[in-house]
């Protein structure tokens, strides 16, 4: 019974990631709650997946002309070179403490979601 809640995490993993939104903000906190698996372990187990996950959705946002190419270039290098940069960071931090900065990492993003459309409701209430 187990691989259905493996395939539910999946599911919403690949949805949200799918989406363009991070699977990662779903599958990590399904991994580490869940089912119990160390923060590290967590993360390293979304990258894997997410992998294969975004190959299928860059491939299908390509097809219907949603990927903008200008800046590229420069959003992937200095996105290599940060990753790399966290990778290092990550491994010297307590699994608590990387947890509890995954927690306000999501607690941050979820108020600026909120602000975002609390904004957008206000302006068509005045326009």
């Amino acid at each position: 019974m187990e691989w259905l809640w493996f395939i539910l995490a999946g599911i919403a993993g690949g949805v949200l990631g799918g989406m363009g939104m991070g699977g990662g903000t779903v599958l990590i906190p399904l991994l580490n709650i869940g089912f119990g698996l160390e923060q590290h372990l967590a993360q390293a187990i979304n990258l894997i997946s997410f992998v294969p996950m975004a190959i299928v959705a860059l491939a299908i946002h390509v097809k219907n002309g949603l990927v903008e190419t200008s800046g590229l270039v420069l959003i992937i290098l200095t996105g290599l070179v940060s990753c790399a940069v966290g990778c290092f960071i990550a491994r010297e931090i307590n699994a608590g403490v990387l947890r509890r900065i995954f927690g306000g990492f999501l607690t941050i993003l979820s108020i600026i979601q909120v602000i975002g459309i609390l904004r957008k409701k206000g302006k068509k209430t005045r326009g």
